[in-house]
Protein backbone atom coordinates (compact mmCIF):
# COMPACT_ATOMS: atom_id res chain seq x y z
CA UNK A 1 0.00 0.00 0.00
CA UNK A 2 1.17 3.54 -0.76
CA UNK A 3 -0.15 7.02 -0.11
CA UNK A 4 -1.03 9.12 -3.12
CA UNK A 5 -2.58 12.52 -3.77
CA UNK A 6 -4.97 13.76 -6.43
CA UNK A 7 -6.44 17.17 -7.18
CA UNK A 8 -10.14 17.68 -6.49
CA UNK A 9 -12.58 19.61 -8.63
CA UNK A 10 -14.07 21.81 -5.92
CA UNK A 11 -14.03 25.50 -5.06
CA UNK A 12 -16.07 25.08 -1.89
CA UNK A 13 -14.29 26.88 0.97
CA UNK A 14 -12.41 24.42 3.15
CA UNK A 15 -14.27 25.56 6.26
CA UNK A 16 -17.51 24.49 4.52
CA UNK A 17 -16.04 21.18 3.39
CA UNK A 18 -15.10 20.48 7.00
CA UNK A 19 -18.75 20.65 8.06
CA UNK A 20 -19.39 17.20 6.59
CA UNK A 21 -16.89 15.59 8.99
CA UNK A 22 -16.91 18.10 11.90
CA UNK A 23 -18.80 15.60 14.08
CA UNK A 24 -16.17 12.83 13.70
CA UNK A 25 -13.80 12.18 16.62
CA UNK A 26 -10.31 13.50 15.78
CA UNK A 27 -11.54 15.49 12.77
CA UNK A 28 -9.13 18.42 12.65
CA UNK A 29 -9.21 21.71 10.74
CA UNK A 30 -6.01 23.79 10.57
CA UNK A 31 -7.36 27.05 9.28
CA UNK A 32 -5.41 30.16 8.22
CA UNK A 33 -8.63 32.17 7.71
CA UNK A 34 -7.33 33.40 4.34
CA UNK A 35 -4.47 35.27 6.05
CA UNK A 36 -2.28 37.00 3.42
CA UNK A 37 0.91 35.27 4.61
CA UNK A 38 -0.65 31.79 4.70
CA UNK A 39 -0.02 29.12 2.08
CA UNK A 40 -2.03 26.02 3.04
CA UNK A 41 -5.13 24.99 4.98
CA UNK A 42 -5.78 21.40 6.06
CA UNK A 43 -8.50 18.95 6.99
CA UNK A 44 -7.46 15.71 8.69
CA UNK A 45 -9.88 12.88 9.46
CA UNK A 46 -10.09 9.21 10.47
CA UNK A 47 -6.59 8.70 11.91
CA UNK A 48 -5.05 5.23 11.81
CA UNK A 49 -4.27 5.57 15.51
CA UNK A 50 -4.51 8.24 18.20
CA UNK A 51 -1.94 8.99 20.89
CA UNK A 52 -3.53 10.54 23.98
CA UNK A 53 -1.29 10.00 26.97
CA UNK A 54 2.26 8.75 27.21
CA UNK A 55 5.09 9.60 29.55
CA UNK A 56 7.44 9.33 26.58
CA UNK A 57 5.21 10.88 23.93
CA UNK A 58 8.08 12.14 21.69
CA UNK A 59 9.30 8.53 21.26
CA UNK A 60 5.77 7.15 20.92
CA UNK A 61 4.98 9.64 18.15
CA UNK A 62 8.31 8.97 16.41
CA UNK A 63 7.50 5.24 16.34
CA UNK A 64 4.00 5.93 15.01
CA UNK A 65 5.42 8.08 12.22
CA UNK A 66 7.72 5.24 11.18
CA UNK A 67 4.68 2.98 10.56
CA UNK A 68 3.37 5.02 7.63
CA UNK A 69 3.27 3.59 4.12
CA UNK A 70 5.45 5.34 1.51
CA UNK A 71 4.17 8.43 -0.25
CA UNK A 72 4.14 8.49 -4.05
CA UNK A 73 2.33 11.75 -4.78
CA UNK A 74 3.50 15.23 -5.90
CA UNK A 75 6.53 16.35 -3.92
CA UNK A 76 5.41 19.98 -3.51
CA UNK A 77 2.52 19.14 -1.20
CA UNK A 78 3.18 19.97 2.47
CA UNK A 79 1.70 16.78 3.99
CA UNK A 80 2.72 13.30 2.81
CA UNK A 81 0.99 11.48 5.64
CA UNK A 82 1.99 11.89 9.25
CA UNK A 83 0.94 13.27 12.60
CA UNK A 84 -1.51 16.07 13.38
CA UNK A 85 -3.42 17.23 16.40
CA UNK A 86 -3.01 19.07 19.69
CA UNK A 87 -0.53 18.98 22.57
CA UNK A 88 -1.64 20.41 25.91
CA UNK A 89 0.56 22.69 27.98
CA UNK A 90 0.59 19.86 30.50
CA UNK A 91 2.22 17.53 27.97
CA UNK A 92 5.36 19.37 29.04
CA UNK A 93 5.19 17.44 32.32
CA UNK A 94 6.47 14.40 30.44
CA UNK A 95 9.59 16.36 29.49
CA UNK A 96 10.50 18.14 32.75
CA UNK A 97 10.08 17.45 36.46
CA UNK A 98 7.43 19.92 37.57
CA UNK A 99 5.33 20.27 40.73
CA UNK A 100 1.68 19.23 40.74
CA UNK A 101 0.16 22.07 42.75
CA UNK A 102 -2.51 23.40 40.37
CA UNK A 103 -5.79 21.50 40.23
CA UNK A 104 -6.26 19.23 37.19
CA UNK A 105 -10.02 19.73 36.82
CA UNK A 106 -10.51 19.39 33.05
CA UNK A 107 -10.86 15.67 32.28
CA UNK A 108 -9.05 15.51 28.95
CA UNK A 109 -5.94 13.59 27.86
CA UNK A 110 -2.67 15.54 27.79
CA UNK A 111 -2.42 15.20 24.02
CA UNK A 112 -4.69 14.25 21.15
CA UNK A 113 -2.47 13.48 18.18
CA UNK A 114 -3.52 11.28 15.27
CA UNK A 115 -1.54 9.34 12.68
CA UNK A 116 -3.27 10.39 9.47
CA UNK A 117 -3.17 8.80 6.03
CA UNK A 118 -6.10 10.95 4.90
CA UNK A 119 -5.99 14.73 4.48
CA UNK A 120 -7.39 17.55 2.38
CA UNK A 121 -5.02 20.42 1.50
CA UNK A 122 -6.01 23.77 -0.02
CA UNK A 123 -3.39 26.16 -1.42
CA UNK A 124 -4.62 29.59 -0.46
CA UNK A 125 -3.27 31.55 -3.42
CA UNK A 126 -4.06 29.13 -6.26
CA UNK A 127 -7.19 27.63 -4.71
CA UNK A 128 -6.02 24.12 -5.68
CA UNK A 129 -7.39 21.38 -3.43
CA UNK A 130 -5.53 18.10 -2.99
CA UNK A 131 -6.70 14.85 -1.44
CA UNK A 132 -4.17 12.57 0.24
CA UNK A 133 -5.19 8.98 0.95
CA UNK A 134 -4.13 5.36 0.49
CA UNK A 135 -4.23 4.64 -3.24
CA UNK A 136 -7.02 2.04 -2.90
CA UNK A 137 -9.40 4.54 -1.28
CA UNK A 138 -8.80 7.62 -3.44
CA UNK A 139 -11.77 7.14 -5.78
CA UNK A 140 -14.23 6.59 -2.93
CA UNK A 141 -12.94 9.57 -0.96
CA UNK A 142 -12.91 11.79 -4.03
CA UNK A 143 -16.63 11.14 -4.42
CA UNK A 144 -17.17 11.84 -0.71
CA UNK A 145 -15.59 15.29 -0.90
CA UNK A 146 -17.02 16.33 -4.26
CA UNK A 147 -20.65 15.31 -3.76
CA UNK A 148 -23.17 18.05 -2.84
CA UNK A 149 -23.67 18.58 0.86
CA UNK A 150 -26.23 20.64 2.77
CA UNK A 151 -25.33 21.18 6.42
CA UNK A 152 -28.01 21.03 9.07
CA UNK A 153 -28.33 24.40 10.83
CA UNK A 154 -27.05 24.23 14.40
CA UNK A 155 -27.05 26.70 17.27
CA UNK A 156 -24.65 27.36 20.11
CA UNK A 157 -25.26 29.36 23.26
CA UNK A 158 -23.84 29.95 26.69
CA UNK A 159 -26.21 29.04 29.50
CA UNK A 160 -24.28 30.89 32.24
CA UNK A 161 -22.17 34.07 32.31
CA UNK A 162 -18.38 33.84 32.05
CA UNK A 163 -16.73 33.43 35.45
CA UNK A 164 -13.03 34.07 36.16
CA UNK A 165 -11.02 31.78 38.44
CA UNK A 166 -9.56 34.79 40.26
CA UNK A 167 -10.82 38.14 41.52
CA UNK A 168 -8.99 41.41 40.93
CA UNK A 169 -7.67 41.19 44.49
CA UNK A 170 -6.44 37.63 43.93
CA UNK A 171 -4.78 38.61 40.63
CA UNK A 172 -3.11 41.54 42.40
CA UNK A 173 -1.80 39.28 45.17
CA UNK A 174 -0.36 36.87 42.61
CA UNK A 175 1.19 39.80 40.72
CA UNK A 176 2.94 40.88 43.93
CA UNK A 177 4.19 37.33 44.52
CA UNK A 178 5.67 37.36 41.02
CA UNK A 179 7.37 40.68 41.74
CA UNK A 180 8.95 39.10 44.83
CA UNK A 181 10.25 36.22 42.74
CA UNK A 182 11.64 38.65 40.17
CA UNK A 183 13.40 40.71 42.85
CA UNK A 184 14.84 37.51 44.35
CA UNK A 185 16.36 36.59 41.01
CA UNK A 186 14.28 33.44 40.40
CA UNK A 187 13.22 34.65 36.95
CA UNK A 188 13.40 37.58 34.55
CA UNK A 189 9.81 37.16 33.36
CA UNK A 190 6.82 35.07 34.44
CA UNK A 191 3.56 34.56 32.56
CA UNK A 192 0.37 34.76 34.65
CA UNK A 193 -3.02 33.79 33.22
CA UNK A 194 -6.58 33.85 34.47
CA UNK A 195 -9.20 31.36 33.30
CA UNK A 196 -12.80 32.09 32.33
CA UNK A 197 -15.45 29.38 32.27
CA UNK A 198 -19.13 29.03 31.41
CA UNK A 199 -21.71 26.36 30.68
CA UNK A 200 -22.95 25.89 27.12
CA UNK A 201 -25.46 24.02 25.05
CA UNK A 202 -25.51 23.37 21.33
CA UNK A 203 -22.95 22.73 18.61
CA UNK A 204 -19.30 23.60 19.31
CA UNK A 205 -18.51 23.76 15.60
CA UNK A 206 -20.97 26.67 15.37
CA UNK A 207 -19.11 28.42 18.22
CA UNK A 208 -15.85 28.04 16.30
CA UNK A 209 -17.38 29.59 13.18
CA UNK A 210 -18.53 32.60 15.19
CA UNK A 211 -15.05 33.06 16.65
CA UNK A 212 -13.45 32.58 13.25
CA UNK A 213 -15.63 35.30 11.73
CA UNK A 214 -14.63 37.85 14.36
CA UNK A 215 -10.92 37.00 14.69
CA UNK A 216 -9.57 35.77 11.30
CA UNK A 217 -6.44 34.49 13.05
CA UNK A 218 -3.77 32.80 10.90
CA UNK A 219 -3.30 29.77 13.20
CA UNK A 220 -6.92 28.94 13.89
CA UNK A 221 -7.93 25.34 14.53
CA UNK A 222 -10.86 23.13 15.48
CA UNK A 223 -10.38 19.59 16.80
CA UNK A 224 -13.33 17.36 17.65
CA UNK A 225 -12.68 15.11 20.64
CA UNK A 226 -14.73 12.20 21.96
CA UNK A 227 -15.06 14.24 25.17
CA UNK A 228 -15.70 17.68 23.62
CA UNK A 229 -13.67 19.94 21.32
CA UNK A 230 -10.74 22.35 21.11
CA UNK A 231 -11.28 25.76 19.45
CA UNK A 232 -8.35 28.05 18.69
CA UNK A 233 -8.04 31.46 17.07
CA UNK A 234 -4.33 31.84 17.69
CA UNK A 235 -2.18 34.47 15.96
CA UNK A 236 1.14 32.88 16.99
CA UNK A 237 3.40 30.46 15.15
CA UNK A 238 5.45 28.14 17.35
CA UNK A 239 7.72 26.07 15.10
CA UNK A 240 7.66 25.69 11.32
CA UNK A 241 10.10 23.34 9.57
CA UNK A 242 10.59 22.52 5.90
CA UNK A 243 11.78 19.20 4.46
CA UNK A 244 15.37 20.49 4.41
CA UNK A 245 15.35 21.24 8.14
CA UNK A 246 14.98 25.00 7.94
CA UNK A 247 13.28 26.19 11.15
CA UNK A 248 11.28 29.33 11.96
CA UNK A 249 9.63 30.46 15.19
CA UNK A 250 7.77 33.76 15.71
CA UNK A 251 7.33 34.60 19.41
CA UNK A 252 4.79 37.23 20.44
CA UNK A 253 5.62 39.45 23.40
CA UNK A 254 3.94 42.85 23.67
CA UNK A 255 0.27 43.76 23.23
CA UNK A 256 -1.89 46.84 22.76
CA UNK A 257 -5.66 46.98 22.11
CA UNK A 258 -7.02 48.07 18.72
CA UNK A 259 -8.87 51.41 18.38
CA UNK A 260 -11.76 52.22 16.06
CA UNK A 261 -10.20 55.54 15.03
CA UNK A 262 -7.40 54.81 12.48
CA UNK A 263 -5.13 57.56 13.77
CA UNK A 264 -5.45 56.44 17.38
CA UNK A 265 -5.01 52.82 16.28
CA UNK A 266 -1.71 53.69 14.57
CA UNK A 267 -0.57 55.59 17.66
CA UNK A 268 -1.15 52.49 19.78
CA UNK A 269 0.88 50.37 17.34
CA UNK A 270 3.74 52.88 17.30
CA UNK A 271 3.70 53.14 21.08
CA UNK A 272 3.96 49.36 21.34
CA UNK A 273 6.88 49.13 18.93
CA UNK A 274 8.81 51.79 20.84
CA UNK A 275 7.91 50.74 24.42
CA UNK A 276 11.10 49.84 26.36
CA UNK A 277 9.27 47.36 28.63
CA UNK A 278 7.68 45.42 25.75
CA UNK A 279 10.92 45.37 23.78
CA UNK A 280 12.76 44.05 26.84
CA UNK A 281 10.14 41.29 27.30
CA UNK A 282 10.43 40.39 23.64
CA UNK A 283 14.22 40.14 23.76
CA UNK A 284 14.08 37.85 26.82
CA UNK A 285 11.90 35.35 24.94
CA UNK A 286 13.91 35.66 21.72
CA UNK A 287 17.03 34.73 23.70
CA UNK A 288 15.19 31.79 25.30
CA UNK A 289 14.12 30.49 21.89
CA UNK A 290 17.58 30.97 20.42
CA UNK A 291 18.83 28.72 23.20
CA UNK A 292 16.06 26.13 22.62
CA UNK A 293 16.69 26.00 18.85
CA UNK A 294 20.44 25.71 19.39
CA UNK A 295 19.96 22.31 21.06
CA UNK A 296 19.37 20.66 17.67
CA UNK A 297 20.37 23.28 15.10
CA UNK A 298 23.74 23.62 13.37
CA UNK A 299 26.06 25.81 15.49
CA UNK A 300 25.94 29.39 14.25
CA UNK A 301 22.79 28.86 12.17
CA UNK A 302 20.33 30.40 14.67
CA UNK A 303 19.57 33.96 13.58
CA UNK A 304 17.05 36.75 14.33
CA UNK A 305 16.12 38.25 10.94
CA UNK A 306 13.23 40.32 12.32
CA UNK A 307 13.05 41.94 15.75
CA UNK A 308 10.10 43.98 17.10
CA UNK A 309 7.78 43.78 14.07
CA UNK A 310 4.17 44.90 14.55
CA UNK A 311 1.43 42.44 13.57
CA UNK A 312 -2.17 43.62 13.91
CA UNK A 313 -5.19 41.42 14.54
CA UNK A 314 -8.90 41.99 15.15
CA UNK A 315 -8.59 42.74 18.87
CA UNK A 316 -4.94 43.68 19.45
CA UNK A 317 -1.58 44.76 18.05
CA UNK A 318 1.30 42.40 18.84
CA UNK A 319 5.07 42.83 18.96
CA UNK A 320 6.52 39.86 17.05
CA UNK A 321 10.07 38.71 16.35
CA UNK A 322 11.35 35.97 14.05
CA UNK A 323 14.04 33.42 14.95
CA UNK A 324 15.40 30.96 12.38
CA UNK A 325 17.80 28.05 12.37
CA UNK A 326 18.97 24.97 10.46
CA UNK A 327 18.45 21.51 11.93
CA UNK A 328 21.58 19.38 11.89
CA UNK A 329 19.30 16.44 10.98
CA UNK A 330 16.28 17.48 8.86
CA UNK A 331 14.25 14.59 10.32
CA UNK A 332 14.57 15.97 13.85
CA UNK A 333 11.28 17.89 13.65
CA UNK A 334 9.65 15.93 16.52
CA UNK A 335 12.77 16.06 18.74
CA UNK A 336 12.87 19.83 18.17
CA UNK A 337 9.25 20.15 19.31
CA UNK A 338 10.17 18.29 22.49
CA UNK A 339 13.29 20.43 22.99
CA UNK A 340 11.28 23.66 22.74
CA UNK A 341 8.01 22.59 24.40
CA UNK A 342 6.09 24.45 25.71
CA UNK A 343 6.87 27.71 23.94
CA UNK A 344 8.85 30.22 25.94
CA UNK A 345 6.58 33.13 25.00
CA UNK A 346 3.88 31.75 27.31
CA UNK A 347 6.01 30.59 30.24
CA UNK A 348 8.68 33.17 31.01
CA UNK A 349 12.42 32.96 31.49
CA UNK A 350 14.20 30.90 32.65
CA UNK A 351 11.54 28.52 31.42
CA UNK A 352 11.50 25.71 33.97
CA UNK A 353 11.56 28.00 37.01
CA UNK A 354 8.81 30.11 35.44
CA UNK A 355 6.69 26.98 34.90
CA UNK A 356 7.17 25.99 38.54
CA UNK A 357 5.91 29.40 39.65
CA UNK A 358 2.98 29.26 37.22
CA UNK A 359 1.95 25.93 38.74
CA UNK A 360 2.14 27.47 42.20
CA UNK A 361 0.15 30.62 41.41
CA UNK A 362 -2.51 29.61 38.87
CA UNK A 363 -5.39 27.77 40.62
CA UNK A 364 -5.94 25.19 37.84
CA UNK A 365 -3.78 23.58 35.18
CA UNK A 366 -3.80 25.16 31.75
CA UNK A 367 -4.96 22.11 29.79
CA UNK A 368 -4.59 22.94 26.06
CA UNK A 369 -4.15 26.67 26.59
CA UNK A 370 -0.52 27.51 25.75
CA UNK A 371 -0.01 24.07 24.24
CA UNK A 372 0.20 23.63 20.48
CA UNK A 373 -1.73 22.62 17.35
CA UNK A 374 -0.01 21.44 14.21
CA UNK A 375 1.13 18.74 11.81
CA UNK A 376 4.31 16.73 11.18
CA UNK A 377 4.65 15.16 7.74
CA UNK A 378 6.74 12.03 7.29
CA UNK A 379 9.03 13.85 4.83
CA UNK A 380 10.08 16.42 7.44
CA UNK A 381 7.77 19.39 6.88
CA UNK A 382 5.87 20.65 9.92
CA UNK A 383 4.03 23.69 11.23
CA UNK A 384 2.72 24.35 14.73
CA UNK A 385 1.04 27.13 16.68
CA UNK A 386 1.11 28.38 20.23
CA UNK A 387 -2.40 27.71 21.53
CA UNK A 388 -3.22 31.18 22.83
CA UNK A 389 -6.77 32.57 22.25
CA UNK A 390 -7.81 28.96 22.68
CA UNK A 391 -10.93 27.43 24.22
CA UNK A 392 -11.40 23.96 25.66
CA UNK A 393 -14.89 22.45 25.77
CA UNK A 394 -15.88 19.31 27.64
CA UNK A 395 -19.19 17.59 27.07
CA UNK A 396 -21.44 16.15 29.74
CA UNK A 397 -23.93 15.15 27.02
CA UNK A 398 -23.36 15.44 23.24
CA UNK A 399 -24.62 19.05 23.27
CA UNK A 400 -24.07 20.40 26.79
CA UNK A 401 -21.02 20.93 28.95
CA UNK A 402 -18.41 23.41 30.14
CA UNK A 403 -16.24 25.73 28.07
CA UNK A 404 -13.00 27.36 29.23
CA UNK A 405 -10.96 30.29 27.90
CA UNK A 406 -7.70 31.77 29.24
CA UNK A 407 -5.83 35.04 28.92
CA UNK A 408 -2.43 35.92 30.32
CA UNK A 409 0.67 38.00 29.88
CA UNK A 410 4.35 38.15 30.72
CA UNK A 411 5.18 40.07 33.90
CA UNK A 412 8.57 41.71 34.41
CA UNK A 413 10.02 43.91 37.15
CA UNK A 414 8.61 47.16 35.78
CA UNK A 415 5.16 45.79 34.93
CA UNK A 416 2.09 47.66 36.16
CA UNK A 417 -0.53 45.42 37.78
CA UNK A 418 -3.59 47.31 36.49
CA UNK A 419 -2.19 47.40 32.95
CA UNK A 420 -1.34 43.68 32.99
CA UNK A 421 -4.81 42.82 34.28
CA UNK A 422 -6.45 44.92 31.56
CA UNK A 423 -4.25 43.29 28.92
CA UNK A 424 -5.77 39.90 29.72
CA UNK A 425 -9.20 41.32 28.85
CA UNK A 426 -7.89 43.01 25.70
CA UNK A 427 -6.71 39.63 24.45
CA UNK A 428 -10.16 38.03 24.74
CA UNK A 429 -12.08 41.09 23.51
CA UNK A 430 -13.13 39.19 20.36
CA UNK A 431 -13.81 35.90 22.15
CA UNK A 432 -15.84 36.18 25.37
CA UNK A 433 -18.19 38.95 24.12
CA UNK A 434 -18.64 37.19 20.76
CA UNK A 435 -20.02 34.03 22.33
CA UNK A 436 -22.01 36.03 24.89
CA UNK A 437 -23.63 38.14 22.15
CA UNK A 438 -24.37 35.10 20.03
CA UNK A 439 -26.04 33.49 23.03
CA UNK A 440 -28.17 36.57 23.66
CA UNK A 441 -29.26 36.57 20.01
CA UNK A 442 -30.25 32.89 20.23
CA UNK A 443 -32.28 33.56 23.39
CA UNK A 444 -34.00 36.54 21.78
CA UNK A 445 -34.77 34.66 18.55
CA UNK A 446 -36.23 31.72 20.45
Amino acid sequence: MSLQAIQLETTTPLVELFERCAHEPMALLLDSCEHPQAQWDFIFRQPQQTVTQAADWPQVLQRALAQLPPYEGPSHLPFHGGLAGAWSYDAGRALERLPSLAEADIPLPELNVGLYTQALMRHRESGDTWLLAPAATLAKLKAYWERPYSPTPAAFQLTTPWQSNMTVAEYTAKFEQIQAYLRAGDCYQINLAQRFSARYQGELWQAYQQLRHHNRAPFSAFLRLPEGALLSVSPERFLAMDANGRVETKPIKGTRPRAADPEHDQQLATELQQAPKDRAENVMIVDLLRNDLSRLCVPGSVQVPHLFAIESYAAVHHLVSTVTGQLANPRDHLPLLAACFPGGSITGAPKIRAMEIIDELEPQRRSYYCGSFGYFSQHGQADTSIAIRTLVATATTPHTGAIYCWAGGGIVADSNCAAEYQETYDKVARILPVLTTASAQVSHDS
